[in-house]
């Protein structure tokens, strides 16, 4: 299974549903590969936003050597499932898809709400990262 999860700038909720999900795949023997992308380019390699990487932390994840990415067209090619965190990635996504097959792929992360994106208030993150990583489980759990 190739999962990619996307937001954004790839800086605060894509990275820790990727290094959740990647943590507790592993755990699990799964071998899956799992990745995150951001549908804007601001931060294209750049590391995940410095309270994302302390919010995964104290979770006991390490997101910290993860680079952001932009979404790319050949990744509807690359990817079985891509995760997004609220209506407008999806929306973003959706827009360069080319086929059905390409838009049954994309999904939201929460279903049928969306991820807070936490950049504006540090208070967040904790909040979202347990968040993230109570739908990690399930979704391991859903797709194992």
């Amino acid at each position: 299974m190739k999962i990619l999860m996307v937001c954004l700038g790839n800086i605060c909720r894509s990275p820790l549903a990727e290094g959740i999900m990647r943590h507790l795949s592993d755990e699990q023997n799964l071998n899956w590969e799992i990745a995150s992308a951001g549908t804007g380019n601001w931060h294209i390699g750049s590391a995940p936003d410095h309270r994302s990487i302390a919010a995964a932390k104290s979770f006991g994840y390490d997101i910290s050597k993860q680079k952001a990415q932009q979404f790319n067209h050949a990744m509807f090619a690359e990817y079985d499932l891509i995760l997004v965190m609220d209506k407008n990635n999806l929306k973003d996504v959706l827009s360069l898809a080319k086929t059905q097959e390409e838009c049954k792929k994309v999904k939201l992360f929460l279903d049928n709400d969306e991820v807070t994106d936490p950049y504006w208030d540090n208070s967040l993150f904790s909040t979202v990262c347990r968040q993230v990583e109570e739908r990690c489980k399930e979704i391991i759990k859903q797709l194992s």
